[in-house]
């Protein structure tokens, strides 16, 4: 296991921030001090890891990040929020989309790392298939998982939200708001949010003493959306509620069933996940969970400076606790309609 700058200072008996300015040769720390850390350096076989010292003194330092759709308005929201920590460290943000796509995100990756950036924020398309890759360029330099993470990957930092608390949140509300029988409209398991999610979602029905209605399963997509609100009113009958995986395909159910004339909330509840922009912009509004983006980005960007100072630092899992927003798309109780159908 590589020697890490805590361990330096551990044996040393001084912080690490004096571990570190007597390792650089920066700042205020007694010649004593820096004979002693330099001395336990080498009797450990620490070496400074120069990457991390690369981007400390330079003030025009590139981090790189990889989403899977940059027209997503949650991360576009996102990389708004890294952009702001980054550019208060002087560094700079450059953005690489995969379009969700095992290949382009391999291609994204290898690039960014061939450009020798300083690290690399990444929101994996993938649960299983990107770990090779993620895990291939994580030994390379800093790398810290956002929103999403690989499987098997206690190795790699990974920071977003407790998703099963979101859902656990939707749930508790659309069962206050008198729903008896929900459906949940989402994504499949490719990622880890989604199978997140969607275990949560079952999990929560058994807990608050709902009925659940056949999922319908696809990608976080707006005309997802849509398509789902026409193939629920093929249904014998609409449910309550319904609880989509994210905003996205929660407007789009708003405006599939606006389409048939289906009033929300009075005859059906929806709900989303993320708290972006479209959850105000909706008519009515959205009743969303909301995700703290701009904490997200902090807590990130915290780590990745961490694993550029420290090249042993081991890769904590944060999971940080979204926030309930109830909107106007479920305002009211729902009352019973007759069956619909699609016209």
């Amino acid at each position: 296991m590589a020697v890490s700058l805590r361990d330096v200072a551990d044996a040393a008996g001084v912080s690490i921030a004096t571990a570190s300015r007597a390792l650089g040769g920066k700042g205020r720390v007694s010649e004593a001090s820096m004979r002693l850390v330099r001395e336990t350096a080498d009797r450990l076989g620490y070496r400074v890891n120069a990457l991390g010292k690369a981007l400390r003194e330079g003030s025009d330092g590139v981090v790189g990040i990889v989403v899977p759709m940059v027209s997503n308005p949650f991360y576009a929201s996102l990389v708004h929020e890294f952009e702001d920590q980054l550019s208060s460290r002087n560094l700079k943000l450059l953005i690489a989309d995969s379009h969700g796509e095992l290949d382009r995100e391999v291609e994204r990756l290898e690039a960014l790392a061939g450009r020798r950036v300083r690290g690399i924020f990444v929101v994996p398309a993938y649960f299983d298939r990107s770990r090779p890759t993620i895990t291939k360029i994580a030994r390379q330099l800093p790398l810290v998982q956002v929103d999403r993470r690989v499987e098997d990957d206690a190795t790699l930092t990974f920071v977003g939200v407790d998703n099963a608390d979101g859902v656990e949140q939707i749930l508790r509300h659309v069962s206050g708001q008198g729903a008896g029988t929900v459906v949940f409209v989402g994504a499949d398991d490719r990622t880890s949010v989604g199978r997140e999610r969607a275990r949560a979602f079952s999990r929560g029905v058994e807990q608050f003493g709902l009925t659940a209605q056949r999922p319908v399963i696809d990608r976080y997509l707006f005309e997802f959306g849509l398509s789902a609100a026409n193939r629920l009113l093929r249904r014998s009958k609409l449910p309550d509620a319904v609880i989509a995986g994210d905003d996205l395909i929660a407007t789009g159910l708003l405006a599939g069933f606006a389409r048939h004339g289906v009033a929300v909330p009075d005859e059906l509840l929806i709900t989303g996940f993320d708290g972006t922009i479209l959850a105000d912009i909706c008519n009515p509004t959205l009743t969303t969970v909301a995700q703290p983006m701009a904490k997200i980005a902090e807590v990130a960007v915290a780590h990745l400076m961490q694993q550029i100072d420290d090249a042993g630092a081991a890769g904590p899992h944060v999971r940080l606790r979204a926030t309930l927003r109830p909107g106007g798309s479920t305002g009211r109780r729902p009352a019973r309609p007759a069956a619909h159908s699609a016209t």
